[in-house]
This record gives structure tokens, sequence and C-alpha cells, in this order.
């Protein structure tokens, strides 16, 4: 009975959608607008209305003061949009010099132990997934990527943090910028890690001048209070030709973006492991100062991407450079030794022909990308699952193959066409960027928007901070 009954509905519901029902309308009944009638329209663009005129030309900081050391090792002229810092190396000895920074930093910015402290314990708190962390396991960390430094590096933080300390010790939350929290901001990469960022290198065809033009965004955690818009700093570090200007932050001696005077620029990527190995510092060492070891003793893009990757199984993190000169452009993808024996990944030093991997494609030549995952083909595939790797990548490849050729003001176009202040889209200049950084091999110049402590703005200024070959002046 129960069968001849339901067999009896469905025929009934049968019946009812293609027979007579009294007039009501079938599917036949109903008009499929064509695209160019539907009555949908966006509610927003991603892309923003701001309007600003750039050049290829930056504009010239605003002077407010400048502090030089009694031995002249270290000299700080404050601009409105970041401090200017040089180092002599040629009349001091490291340690001379970081403890003269640290003086100087005092005296052109009293605040600053107060604004960085609690950042430290932001960027710590994430590295050790809570609000709660053990102070001795974050002092072995710092203590153990100090002893793999070398002796100069050693030698100048030693100095500096003596300084700025005033001799106070220990990882405590007091608002006092102790000797050991002075060191470990110096590793926040090697040590803590909380980066993302992005980076594109034109050149050949795909430029007017025929020369390449390097893009670095960085995007970092800005802290709580947009601390870092407090402490934006270009530092030119004086020692004959081993000389380089590093682009990051006041009191900061490690790489996060640097070029030398012969033009090899070097930035980090944050990278990650899919294989979830977990971390490791015993024997390890930082690979942010290694970038600076490779910038004083390289003199073009191979030989310093060929060095990191070579010594890529000895650091803490996966992780990826973008690296160019005037002539080159790779990405070190850089694989630690743990993933690289689980079969996990490999450290490779990738240019425009690399076979990526199945899944994404780079439709132009005379270019290269990089975002937060590797892209070699067979490589550790941090695209798959990731949907900000995914789009960026994807964004980045139609914005370059959409147009011929690039000029400095075009790729300045290029990276703040979004609005920042939105969560549901992916962006390539997004609310966490620190910096955009270009470098204009065509003239040697180096313009920097920094983000200040007011956020992330879509269309900020970029600001002239001189050329990469002024140390030969």
């Amino acid at each position: 009975m129960n069968k001849k009954s339901l067999l009896l509905i469905l025929l009934c519901f049968i019946l009812m959608l293609t027979g007579c029902s009294n007039g009501a309308p079938s599917y036949t009944d109903f008009v499929i607008p064509k695209g160019d009638e539907s009555s949908l329209v966006p509610v927003d663009s991603y892309k923003t209305s701001q309007q600003k005129t750039y050049t290829n030309e930056g504009i010239t900081p605003t002077y407010i003061a400048e502090y030089k050391s009694e031995n002249e090792l270290c000299s700080i002229i404050v601009y409105k949009e970041y401090y200017d810092v040089t180092l002599d190396y040629e009349n001091g000895t490291p340690g001379e010099v970081g403890t003269a920074y640290a003086e100087m930093i005092l005296k052109a910015f009293p605040d600053y132990p107060k604004i960085m402290e609690p950042y430290i314990y932001e960027n710590i708190r994430v590295a050790f997934g809570g609000n709660t962390y053990e102070a001795s396991a974050v002092e072995e960390r710092m203590y153990t990527l100090f002893e793999s430094l070398d002796k100069r590096y050693k030698e100048e933080l030693s100095g500096y943090a003596g300084r700025i300390s005033g001799g106070i010790h220990g990882f405590n939350e007091d608002g006092v910028l102790s000797y050991e929290e002075a060191i470990i901001i110096q590793m926040v990469p090697d040590a803590l890690r909380p980066t993302s960022c992005s980076a594109l290198s034109l050149w050949g065809d795909k430029t007017e001048s025929g020369k390449p033009i390097t893009l670095r965004v960085l995007e970092w955690s800005l802290g709580s209070e947009n601390q870092l818009g407090f402490v934006n700093a270009v530092t030119h570090f004086k020692n004959g030709d081993k000389s380089f200007t590093s682009i990051g932050m006041l009191g900061l001696f490690d790489i996060i973006s640097a070029i030398n005077d012969d033009g090899v620029f070097a930035a980090i990527l944050d990278v990650g492991s899919v294989s979830q190995m977990p971390f490791v510092s015993e024997g390890k060492k930082c690979y942010t100062f290694d970038i600076r070891h490779a910038l004083e003793m390289y003199k073009n893009a191979k030989d310093v991407g060929s060095y990191i990757v070579e010594n890529s199984g000895d650091y803490t993190f996966c992780h990826n450079l973008i690296i160019t000169d005037e002539n080159s452009s790779y990405c070190a993808e850089n694989c630690v030794k743990e993933v690289s024996d689980a079969g996990k990944g490999f450290s490779i030093l990738r240019d425009e022909n690399t076979p990526i991997m199945n899944g994404i494609s780079w439709d132009s030549r005379d270019s290269l990308c990089v975002v937060n995952s590797y892209a070699a083909k067979g490589n550790q595939d941090g695209f798959a699952g990731n949907e900000n790797n995914i789009v960026r990548w994807a964004k980045y490849n139609q914005l370059v193959s959409g147009k011929d050729k690039f000029s400095v003001t075009d790729v300045k176009n290029l990276i703040t066409g979004e609005k920042v202040n939105q969560y549901d889209v992916v962006n390539i200049h997004s609310s966490g960027t620190v910096d955009l950084i270009i470098v204009d091999y065509e003239t040697g110049n180096i313009q920097v928007a920094f983000t200040r402590t007011e956020g992330v703005i879509d269309k900020p200024d970029f600001i002239d901070v001189g050329t990469y070959y002024r140390n030969e002046e």
C-alpha cells in the first residue's frame, strides 16, 4: 500500500508540472534578460575614488631638525615623513656606532622606548599563539640567535642595547625598553615573524626606459596604535665598498628592505610551512642579518641570491626574497632544512624562466611577481586554499598584462588603485601596508610611501629618499 500511495503522489506531481494549471505561469512563460538588460548593479567598487596626480619624481621630504653624536658616528635628520639616519663605520668600531645610534634616538625621539616596548609584546603574543608566553622561552630564542651573529653585528647590537636600555635587563612589560627587548626587536622576522608582503619587478620591453623598476610592498603588523607609523626610517650604513641603505624602522640593524651602493635591492617576504614544522632556533641563524652580509659582500643580484639560497637550510623560517639589480631580477625561495628533509619543499633562485606550479599563470615576459608563497613548479604550494595569495597573484598578473609599458608613474598608479579600507576584498595595497618602495634603475632613485600615524591611505605621497649610490659621493 505504501508503494502504491507513493506512486500515486508522484503521478499527481508530474501532472501538475506538465499539464494545464488553471492559467498559472509555467517555466516557458519566463523571459531571461540579456546581459545588457540585467537590473543587477554593483553596490560598490574595490577601486579608490581618491584622486592624486603622480609623476615619475618623488616629493621632497619636510625638514624638522638634525642631531649628531659628539663622535660624529651617528647623525639623524628628522623629517616630517621619516627619520634619515647615517651610521659611520669608517671612523668608529661597531660597538661605538651602536652606542652613538642609541644616544641619538633618545635625543631625536625620547618616547621611542615607550612606543616600541608594547609593540614588541604584541609580536611576542602572536608568535606564541595567544595572550600568554614564557619570558624564558622568548629569551632562549633571542640569545640562541644572537650567538649565531657575526662578531661585528654582536658588538653593534650590544653597544646599542646597552645604551638604549640604560642597563635594564629582562622581558618585563613595564614601559621601559630593556637590553633583551632591544635585541629581540632586531630579530622579529627570525624569532617572531608577523609579516606578509608582495613585490613586482618590471624591465626590458615592460618599462618605458628599458631599465628595471622594482616595487616592494611591506605588509606587517603596524601595531594596535599604529606604532610603526612613528618610527619610519631610512638608514645609511656608511662603510666604504660595503655601504648600503636600509628602509625600515628606527633602531633596526637587520634587513627588512635594503639596497647596496651597487644597486642590489633585497627585501623579505614571509612564506610559512604547510607541513607545520615546529620552530627550531638551536643551530640556526638570522636570515635578516645574512641578507645584510650578502649586500655588504656582493655586487650583483645573482651572487646575493645564491648566497642566501645556499644557506637557506640554516634559517628558522621559510621565506621569499625579492632580489634585483640593474640587469637581473630574482625571487629566492628559501626552504629550511626541516621542511626540505621532509620532502615538502626546496630552495631555488627563481627567475622569469623558471617553470611555475600548476594552477597559477603569469602572462607577461620581462616581469617577475612575488607573494607569500613559493611559485616554482614542484615547490611547497602556498596558493592552494589561500585566497590572499591566489587573488593578489591574479591581480598583479591582470594589471601587468593589461599595459604594454610602465613608467614609475604607472607603477605608482598600479599599486594605489584600490581602497585600502575594505575587508571583503583581497587587496594588493592593504590596510596592513607599512611602506611602498619603488627603485628606478634608470635614475638610481628610491621613493618610499610611508604609512604614518594616521594609518594607511589610498593615495599616499611617494617621498624621494635619495639614490642608491649616494655613499659614493
